[in-house]
């Protein structure tokens, strides 16, 4: 089990598929690892060894999350990490950032998924060049993923990566890509008081997107008390708030991602 949210953990899930081609083949590799637990919680005997390994891990993928990171500054690839739960809207508001850029500059696109191709499969329609990173039972992308998946991809230099991590609001914050930007997204069907609950992941966040502007006519979400609780943990941290249904605030968005060089 998952120390930090429970989620059942297996070897050998990972798969990293190109989708450039319809004929791409999945490349498989075991991607055994224990997940780390958040500090401060009651520990049971030989606890201490766990935390060890823990640590290792972390520490592992760092230094290969800094070799992803020299990789993509050699080339003028500027990386964003996209994180949310389930549901937030984070394909969508891709399909629509990836056919809005345009020409302005080289994107690229890697999908994480637990499972199928369908997310990679719809950015693929917009013509974009994307991977699909299955996880298989884990709960996020981490280093060595995305050094298989830059692989796969070899985004061109210049590129702007633009990284959809698994839906989760835990795991994801506590594994470095080598990502330039984390970005997390939030959408008006979930609660106002998500970043006091989750408020690792809104404390590593660059930027906050408070995303599905459209339904809050219709639904009971407060986004200057959203603001507010995501300040209180990270008090320099950016707000906008946008719809990828119908284009609000997205001018803004596209405006911060033109700042991330």
């Amino acid at each position: 089990m998952c120390g930090t949210c429970g989620c059942a953990e297996e070897s050998g899930g990972t798969r990293v598929v190109m989708l450039r081609e319809e004929d791409a083949p999945d490349h498989g590799h075991p991607h055994p690892h224990p997940h780390p637990r958040p500090h401060g919680r009651r520990q049971p005997d030989g606890a201490g060894e766990t935390v060890t390994i823990e640590q290792k891990v972390l520490a592992k993928n760092d230094l290969l999350a800094e070799r992803n990171r020299t990789w993509m500054t050699d080339r003028g690839v500027v990386a964003v990490n996209m994180m949310s739960s389930p549901g937030a809207g984070k394909t969508t508001l891709l399909e629509r950032t990836v056919t809005d850029l345009g020409g302005r500059r080289p994107v690229a696109v890697i999908e994480g998924d637990q499972e199928t191709r369908l997310d990679a499969d719809r950015i693929r329609r917009t013509g974009c060049a994307v991977v699909q990173v299955n996880t298989g039972a884990g709960c996020h992308l981490d280093a060595e993923m995305m050094r298989d998946a830059l692989t796969a991809l070899s985004p061109a230099e210049g590129s702007l990566l633009m990284v959809e991590n698994v839906g989760n609001l835990v795991c994801p914050a506590l594994f470095d890509l080598g990502e330039r930007s984390k970005v997390v997204i939030i959408s008006v069907t979930e609660g106002t008081d998500k970043p006091l609950k989750y408020p690792y992941m809104f404390a590593a966040a660059d930027l906050i997107l408070i995303n599905k502007s459209d339904l809050l006519p219709h639904v009971d979400f407060d986004i200057e008390q959203c603001a507010h609780h995501a300040r209180s943990v990270n008090p320099d941290v950016r707000v906008l708030t946008v719809s990828a249904t119908t284009g609000e605030g997205l001018a803004h968005w596209y405006d911060w991602l033109a700042e991330q060089r």
